[in-house]
């Protein structure tokens, strides 16, 4: 596999988690009956959007193409929020919940990506600061669900 490849391989990867992560937000924003909750999972979701945008970009700029679709883990992932929520008295805080576990999921993922060497610099600012994105929205997801 050429290097090209490697680093592309490697960036489908988190582009199809950002799928994963749009498509949750969207039914998050649409499981919650508070408002302030609506607005924070849409924008959630446009940021994901935003994030898959940038990486398809860089995957472009290595010469190779961009994941069309999302992974089965995510899929699987959204039916656990969906069965959740439905079950929970509380269905803002069972959704706070996943959001919260999909977020440190992230987290994990970009740092691991990060600390791989086949990553050069300029893709690696693109991902730290995606990251640090990420960080933000799961200290916010973290407060509200303390206030929930």
């Amino acid at each position: 596999m050429s290097y090209s490849e490697e680093v592309s391989s490697i960036l489908n990867e988190l582009l199809e988690k950002n799928y994963d992560a749009e498509k949750g937000y969207k039914l998050a924003a649409d499981k919650v009956k508070n408002k302030n909750l609506q607005h924070f999972f849409a924008e959630r979701a446009q940021e994901r959007y935003d994030f898959g945008h940038e990486l398809k970009t860089e995957i472009r700029n290595f010469g190779e193409a961009p994941s069309k679709g999302s992974s089965l883990a995510g899929d699987a992932h959204r039916s656990w929020m969906n069965i959740k929520a439905s079950l929970s008295n509380d269905k803002d805080e069972a959704v706070l919940e996943e959001a919260i576990r999909g977020e440190r999921a992230a987290v994990e993922e970009y740092e691991k990506v990060l600390k791989n060497a086949e990553i050069p610099a300029s893709t690696g600012n693109i991902l730290m600061k995606q990251k640090n994105a990420i960080v933000a929205a799961l200290n916010e997801v973290k407060t509200l669900e303390k206030q929930a």
